[in-house]
């Protein structure tokens, strides 16, 4: 018995060694240097501990993936939510990665290194690989999709959306209808000879907005979908029930709603707008100091840009509305294109009509870092976080995409050689981050670039009639999606 618990309690301090290592290592990997340095010297670990990149957030991901199948079974929906609302089987239950997401800190010149370990064990391997001496031939080749007309809407296709587990697909347009798809269904109508006779995709269309439609995105938990639009609104809808063609929820905004993104817990809720208070109605909230208005609309948590140049911080319990007292000076040229969260929320970024990029703490709202002239003197259209949050891809209309360090602000990539001047064009990683999907509007081609190496790798005519001007690509495999000013959605899906 007294063998049996020395054993565990070996096994418990060998299991806590494992975790204040990953911990160490991942606060050290992002830069905050201090956090790491105070956590190793309380809990005795090593500051240059070695861990593979992006080890904890791995864990973490498969564990809440886990933990949302548990809650299923018995699940609870919040208090905004229908609790009587059916949900598909398993929705919300994130497959595990393809691949590891690529390190850019990697430089090609040098040897790489890279060091595995098990959680639970104790060997520690270490792999070497040879320098490499020359970029040039050392670009991934992109594998050979097929696509296929899925559906159209009446006027332009502008935004579309997966849902976080890959199942179903959303599209915008400026005819203000949303379409819903399952991508199971469209995957079944790509096949030849369909003995099932013809296949419809779309499982929902919503109409409710009264302008175009600009973006859209799929509660992380919930069947829940929104839709921000030019008609100053942001709506809800309830995507369970099959009879249901309008929202259940509206947010009426002061702007034209520009973006919309989920926060990945569902507790508060970002969204654009250019009010400014005078500090007098400043407030102390949990020892943050934030502006405050009344906010008397019933919303759900999530983060949108519109044209004002301010994310706002919504409370879904009390509808206030916070906003930093640290706010940088921005033009009224500022207006927000797209607003994009990173995958633990702790940070959003905002691409704006100024050309700068901006990152924001999560938790204080404060602008923590702007890249002025990001894109020139031309419009920022498009940003998104790297799965590990270090770094944010960019895309102007100066016909760049940009690789930026979170950290430093640093520009660490470019991929050039696509023209985008015209459209609120997206750049985009597939779903291993080991490549950036963009648009090329001059010949009408979507051009793909090895992410490491910035090397273009192919260009495919988009078979649109005319340049498309939004990309989607699927969070779990490899596909994505590509909407047309010609108003079809093509899917694209990798050939087997």
């Amino acid at each position: 018995m007294e063998s049996s618990s020395l054993e565990q309690t070996l096994q418990d301090g060998k299991l806590y060694r494992h975790v204040n290592a990953l911990i160490v290592a991942h606060l050290r990997d992002n830069n905050l240097n201090q956090a790491a340095s105070a956590v190793a010297s309380a809990t005795m670990t090593p500051l240059n501990v070695e861990a593979p990149p992006n080890k904890l957030l791995e864990l973490v991901a498969k564990g809440l993936a886990v933990e949302k199948d548990e809650m299923l079974r018995g699940f609870s929906s919040s208090a905004l939510f229908d609790s009587n609302m059916p949900m598909p089987a398993a929705y919300g239950s994130i497959p595990a990665p393809r691949a590891v997401a690529v390190d850019f800190r990697q430089s090609p010149l040098r040897s790489i290194v890279i060091a595995s370990c098990s959680l639970f064990g104790t060997a520690l391997e270490m792999i070497v690989l040879s320098a490499v001496h020359d970029t040039k031939g050392s670009s991934k080749n992109f594998a050979k999709h097929e696509t296929r007309h899925v559906s159209e809407h009446k006027n332009v296709a502008r935004c579309a959306r997966f849902s976080p587990d890959g199942r179903f697909l959303a599209t915008g347009s400026a005819d203000t209808s949303i379409k819903l798809f399952e991508i199971a269904k469209i995957k079944q109508m790509m096949l030849p000879d369909g003995k099932d006779g013809p296949v419809r995709p779309v499982i929902r269309t919503f109409y409710d907005h009264l302008q175009p439609v600009n973006d859209l995105d799929f509660h992380p938990q919930n069947t829940i979908m929104i839709s921000g639009a030019k008609d100053h609104t942001i709506k809800f809808f309830d995507f369970s029930k099959t009879v249901a063609k309008r929202a259940f929820r509206v947010i009426q905004d002061t702007h034209n709603v520009r973006s919309v993104a989920f926060h990945p817990s569902g507790d508060f809720l970002l969204a654009g707008h250019f009010h400014f208070l005078h500090v007098d109605d400043a407030i102390c909230f949990d020892g943050l100091r934030f502006r405050l208005r009344s906010v008397e609309v019933t919303v759900v948590e999530e983060i949108g840009g519109t044209d004002h140049s301010i994310p706002h911080l919504y409370d879904i319990n009390t509808f206030q509305c916070y906003l930093s007292a640290e706010v940088p000076e921005i033009s009224d040229s500022g207006a927000i294109n797209q607003v994009r969260y990173s995958s633990t929320g702790g940070m959003y970024v905002t691409a704006s009509k100024d050309g700068a990029i901006r990152l924001w703490d999560g938790v204080t709202a404060n602008c923590v870092r702007s890249i002025v002239g990001a894109h020139g003197t031309t419009e920022a259209t498009g940003a998104t976080f790297t799965k590990d949050q270090r770094f944010v891809l960019s895309c102007g209309k100066d016909s760049s995409l940009k690789l930026w360090e979170v950290g430093t602000g640093r520009l660490v990539k470019q991929y050039l050689g696509a023209a985008h001047t015209q459209l609120r064009c997206q750049a985009v990683f597939n779903d291993t981050e080991e490549f950036v999907l963009g648009i090329d509007e001059s010949t009408n081609e979507i051009v793909i670039w090895d992410a490491l190496t910035a090397e273009k790798v192919a260009r495919w005519p988009s078979n649109h009639n005319g340049p498309p001007r939004w990309l989607e690509h699927s969070p779990t495999e490899a596909a994505f999606v590509s909407c047309g000013t010609d108003r079809s959605i093509r899917f694209w899906k990798e050939t087997l």
